[in-house]
């Protein structure tokens, strides 16, 4: 009698708990996820630069969105960050860019901690006042029962131009003093969110 109801009780513990992480909004930790991208000049010369400062979260019905503190840029040379934020950015006109997509949560909610999914899904970047969407392939692995991680398995492709940028990176190349700066920018992510 004694044993069948701590199972009892183990069982209704088991179904709570799971039934809290399928409700639950999931947080981005901003603390452990990363987002960067590679910028290349003179042709030859790529560099890794990314953003400190991240937001997002993702709704019960797996409306996922993240928010990029433009300002955060880190690209480990204070001047080209100051220039960045200013000639390329404009932050005082555009202080963040926004990552919206829409995540199916069942089969995420369904993994066991150390399983993984793989998703491919379109990714809705709002950037300097323009938007664009990718089709992305992202990995996503269940952490354990309140905490999942989506990386990038390729590197999101990003060009300038959809974005108004193209002056702006001509700006920086005219201050910086170098032949060219590619349009093309590989972005790349490892996100994790927490239930709450």
């Amino acid at each position: 009698m004694f044993k069948r109801s701590i199972i009892k009780t183990l069982t209704v513990l088991l179904l709570a708990g799971a039934s809290l992480s399928a409700r639950a909004n999931w947080y981005l930790d901003g603390e452990s996820s990363r987002l960067s991208f590679v910028s290349t000049k003179n042709a030859n010369v790529s560099e890794v630069q990314r953003f400190l400062v991240l937001h997002g979260k993702v709704d019960p019905e797996g409306v996922a969105e993240v928010e990029v503190e433009l300002e955060s840029i880190n690209s480990g040379i204070p001047l080209r960050d100051e220039r960045m934020r200013k000639e390329l950015f404009e932050i005082d006109r555009f202080p963040e860019a926004l990552i919206t997509t829409r995540i199916d949560l069942r089969p995420i909610n369904d993994l066991a901690p150390g399983a993984q999914l793989e998703l491919r899904l379109p990714l809705t970047v709002n950037l300097h006042g323009k938007q664009h969407t990718y089709t992305t392939e992202l990995l996503a692995t269940r952490l354990d029962d309140r905490r999942f991680q989506v990386v990038t398995l390729e590197p999101v492709v990003i060009n300038a131009e959809d974005f108004d940028l193209a002056p702006g990176l001509e700006a920086l190349r005219k201050l910086a003093g170098l032949s060219a700066i590619s349009l093309s920018v590989p972005v790349g992510a490892v996100l994790i969110f927490a239930a709450r």
